[in-house]
């Protein structure tokens, strides 16, 4: 306790840590050592940064040559100051709501692949669509392209270390992030690379929430339907931010580092469409995503909606959604009515009764998992990536974002939320208040920890 509390942390986080320990000693205590320590600090060394930032600097626009409004230049800066990443405005953005119309896609465009592959993925199983886009991937490697993989160690634990071996005697470069292996198992199982990023002879971009695995195009064993989920696909200068994203995470604790080739930048898209890359992680030295949310929500003046798999705010997001609600601001969030999780699912529900109370509109998806990441906010602003509305993405997760600012982009998903409301489940308070006293009991007791869940 000595230790959590000098650690000068979130203190909330530092009296969940604090509870835990009190009421589950022995427990507790494995757990801080598997969960709890901080990973703050720099993996890449500063040096191979630097080398990096010289030999590869994305391109970006200048603030001051775009129309974008004071509230939005005011978030490109903070994402420029925590994130590193600058706006881009020549764009081409695909919006993807269907896993079999991502994996469809994303599989022509690496069957076109002429000179490289960059591929990252949280989980990346060994299914029928992991095969189909391993044997891609091999046979691309064959051919002579630079072909490299990175896979979460404990996102993939699922699938067969055959799996990936068979993709390195190919040819391909597969690394597995921050493997989980004795004795560094308790310094590392807490610590995910949640990111999904995929890069194609540089001019060609992949970003989301959707792993490679079948339950995104085909459903899962408890729930027939596909899991419901964003992706989007997209050409132009944001790819050169997604590429160097990419590398600093090969390079990750690697002392000597791999600088590519850049590739040609396209030229001939004029879309005007602002897109910025913000990523985040435990080594950060800000808690960039949840900063970037934070000023969104603060500087919205008509609309927020939010699209979770799991909602566990830190309490400054919470008091900004209650007061923006309370403002008279349009408030929505929309969650699984069932997760993959029921851990995660009574936590989040525990925050349902405040969002009522405050006229935040909640509304339960129905048909089976929702698993996408976006949030809405007003006519011309829009974030999508791997970042759920949790704890753990804000804090622990390496997460991605693009946040974009487009009114087209933006009415576009409107009209997917609106779609999808059509099979939610909007609640209401009277009926809310009836739901059985065990869940409430459990609601409550999960909200003690929610911020080491």
């Amino acid at each position: 306790m000595v230790v959590v509390v000098r650690e000068n942390r979130n203190p909330i986080r530092a009296l969940s840590w604090v509870i835990a320990l009190i009421f589950l000693p022995g427990v507790g205590f494995i757990f801080y050592l598997f969960f709890g320590r901080s990973l703050r600090g720099e993996m890449m060394s500063q040096k191979n940064r630097r080398r990096l930032q010289h030999s590869f600097q994305p391109y970006g626009v200048k603030l001051q040559e775009t129309d974008l409004r004071k509230e939005q230049k005011n978030l490109v800066m903070l994402g420029t100051q925590v994130g590193g990443y600058p706006l881009t405005y020549n764009n081409e953005v695909e919006i993807i709501t269907n896993g079999s119309e991502k994996f469809e896609s994303l599989k022509k465009d690496l069957e076109n692949a002429e000179k490289s592959i960059y591929l990252q993925y949280y989980i990346f199983l060994d299914d029928k669509i992991g095969e189909e886009i391993a044997e891609i991937l091999m046979r691309k490697a064959k051919e002579g392209l630079e072909v490299k993989v990175i896979y979460d160690h404990v996102g993939s634990f699922s699938a067969r270390n055959s799996f990936f071996k068979r993709m390195q005697m190919a040819g391909i470069e597969v690394h597995p992030f921050f493997r989980v292996n004795f004795p560094q198992f308790a310094n590392r199982i807490n610590w995910r690379n949640h990111r999904k990023i995929v890069v194609i002879d540089g001019t060609i971009g992949y970003i989301g929430g959707m792993n490679i695995a079948d339950r995104y195009a085909y459903g899962s064993t408890d729930q027939k339907e596909p899991w419901r989920d964003t992706h989007f696909r997209v050409e132009g200068d944001i790819v050169e931010s997604l590429l160097h994203s990419f590398l600093i995470d090969w390079n990750f604790g690697k002392k000597d580092p791999y600088f590519p080739a850049l590739m040609p930048r396209r030229e001939d898209i004029d879309n005007k469409v602002g897109i910025q890359l913000i990523t985040g992680g435990p080594v950060s030295t800000w808690d960039n995503l949840s900063l970037m949310f934070l000023k969104a929500i603060s500087s919205a003046k008509r609309l927020i909606w939010i699209q979770t798999p799991y909602f566990l705010p830190t309490d400054a997001l919470f008091n900004a959604l209650q007061a923006a609600a309370l403002a008279n601001i349009d408030v929505r969030i929309m969650m699984p009515a069932h997760t993959d999780s029921l851990l995660l699912h009574y936590a989040s529900f525990s925050y349902i009764t405040q969002c009522l109370a405050a006229g935040i509109k909640i509304y339960l998806y129905e048909p089976g998992m929702l698993h996408a990441k976006s949030m809405i906010i007003d006519d011309d602003l829009v974030t999508a990536g791997s970042t759920n509305f949790d704890f753990r993405s804000f804090e622990n997760n390496f997460e991605c974002n693009l946040f974009i600012h487009d009114a087209e982009l933006n009415s576009k998903m409107r009209d997917i939320f609106y779609e999808d409301m059509k099979r939610c489940e909007k609640l209401q308070k009277e009926k809310w208040k009836k739901r059985p006293l065990r869940h409430r009991f459990l609601e409550s007791l999960l909200r003690l920890i929610s911020p080491i869940l």
